[in-house]
């Protein structure tokens, strides 16, 4: 129980960071688009790292211990994969000129604050889609701060760095839309409040029956989702928004500070 408040803090802080998106966007005069390249390689490195070497592999031990050898082996890969149907079933629920991992160009040069519902709609409806996904990452967030605080870190970095390009789909449009800066932020803040909440769904339904054999199944489940959101989601738009290699560059790199990180700590 020591861990709860750390727990539901980590939640917060990985959600809120949607919010730093809109102030990149606002105070900064034009989208900095090999930033974002770089930034959501560097978040499919983190997941696609901690997912295949962390997580899994801790899956893999705590369900070979609860159900032996064998069963523990296809109860990881088994999990693994159901967390990648998940991803893939809540992707296919939100239609893609709505799905919060489609970075969205808006021009640069377009009047602030001219009237266009389009618009308006665009970011409220992108808030709404973000709240969706970020719902099953405070749970994953939670449930990890919980079992090994320094193993949800790096969870918690890679979600907090993909969820800022996230806040500036929801500010974009917003503030074209209104003109108003304080309407803008205060939609992508909302917007990554669900992590805590799904931090609170963890807490109250799954806490009483935590053992090694659910732990096992949730980080399996987790691992598959962050599999799935970097090579279906991240990085395409990373390739997208910046050149070729620098996504893959940024890749590399959230791997090699991963790979650093799991060493030393």
């Amino acid at each position: 129980m020591s861990n709860v408040p750390l727990a539901f803090l980590l939640s917060v802080v990985a959600g809120l960071s949607t919010g730093i998106g809109s102030l990149i966007t606002l105070f900064a005069k034009k989208t900095n688009t090999n930033f974002l390249s770089v930034s959501l390689g560097f978040s499919a490195g983190v997941m696609v790292y901690v997912s295949l070497v962390e997580l899994l592999n801790e899956s893999r031990n705590m369900l070979s211990n609860a159900l032996g050898n064998r069963p523990g082996e296809i109860a990881a890969v088994l999990s693994f994969f159901m967390g990648m149907m998940i991803a893939g079933i809540i992707d296919k629920i939100l239609p893609e000129d709505n799905n919060p991992h489609e970075i969205k160009h808006f021009d640069s040069e377009r009047a602030v604050g001219s009237p266009d519902k389009r618009l308006m709609r665009t970011g409220i409806i992108t808030a709404i889609a973000i709240t969706i996904h970020n719902f099953p990452e405070g749970m994953a967030t939670f449930i990890s701060s919980m079992y090994d605080p320094s193993l949800a870190l790096p969870i918690v970095l890679a979600i907090a760095l993909h969820n800022i390009p996230e806040g500036i789909t929801v500010a974009l449009p917003i503030y074209y839309a209104t003109g108003d800066k304080k309407k803008a932020t205060l939609y992508s803040f909302l917007s990554g409040l669900t992590e805590p909440l799904g931090a609170a769904v963890g807490y109250f339904i799954l806490m009483p029956f935590l053992s090694q054999t659910l732990y096992g199944v949730l980080f399996a489940l987790v691992a598959g989702i962050m599999v799935f959101i970097s090579f279906d989601e991240l990085l395409p738009s990373a390739r997208e928004y910046g050149d070729n290699h620098l996504s893959i560059y940024g890749m590399v790199a959230g791997m090699l500070v991963m790979a650093i990180s799991l060493i030393l700590l």
